[in-house]
């Protein structure tokens, strides 16, 4: 007799019970999902593509505080009562996103333990996240923080990646997310190529070598 096989989890199951079966919504690359300010009263679920969070200081600053892929969730403050989103939202790439009410969240988080746990976990990787980005910028030179940058929106690490070819991203973005000048990021990203730690005319390849750069003994911080 076969072994059985266990069926692969999907948050959609969840968020989209038979008789409530929604499509979700499609953006175009560029376009603002929502924007820092404005109310914050869903959880949003990303079906397809990527996702862009940015936040602008009071100066007029932009700095990019994270890349979501498909399979994750954006948000997550209306569960914690917060009233109005501290970030944009921007589709990186063709995105289609599931929006569920904070109250429908609210009650799969206590209904469905299954989901419930999944959640947790989700949110348990993001803060490790966040804080080895902040460990990243506090202690890390530019041309390591652009490696790290290529590495992870090239999905190493993750269970479906790495993902060679990257979708297209402008050195204005990757300058955001390094926290840097877009002519640091283009002088790096040539050094790179001539390397041969990435393939870049138009198209960025990231070849496992740039790994190399990443686990460098630390350098300072210009």
């Amino acid at each position: 007799m076969a072994a059985k096989t266990s069926r692969r989890f999907n948050a959609e199951d969840f968020l989209n019970p038979p008789g409530t079966r929604r499509r979700g919504t499609a953006y175009r690359a560029g376009v603002q999902i929502f924007g820092q300010g404005g109310p914050c009263d869903t959880v949003l679920y990303i079906q397809s593509g990527r996702v862009k969070l940015s936040v602008v200081s009071h100066t007029g600053k932009e700095v990019v505080v994270g890349v979501l892929d498909a399979g994750d969730f954006f948000g997550e403050g209306a569960l914690a009562g917060q009233p109005l989103r501290l970030a944009t939202a921007t589709a990186l790439t063709a995105t289609r996103l599931l929006a569920v009410p904070k109250r429908q969240m609210i009650r799969l988080l206590h209904e469905q333990h299954t989901f419930s746990d999944r959640f947790i976990a989700h949110m348990l990787a993001r803060n490790a996240r966040l804080e080895e980005d902040l460990i990243d910028q506090l202690f890390n030179a530019s041309e390591k923080r652009l490696a790290r940058t290529l590495l992870l929106l090239a999905r190493y690490g993750k269970p479906n990646g790495p993902q060679r070819v990257l979708p297209k991203i402008s050195q204005e973005v990757l300058a955001e997310m390094v926290g840097t000048t877009r002519s640091r990021v283009n002088f790096f990203m040539n050094k790179f190529r001539r390397l041969g730690f990435i393939d870049y005319d138009g198209i960025i390849k990231v070849h496992d070598a740039l790994l190399s750069v990443v686990l460098s003994a630390p350098a300072a911080k210009p």
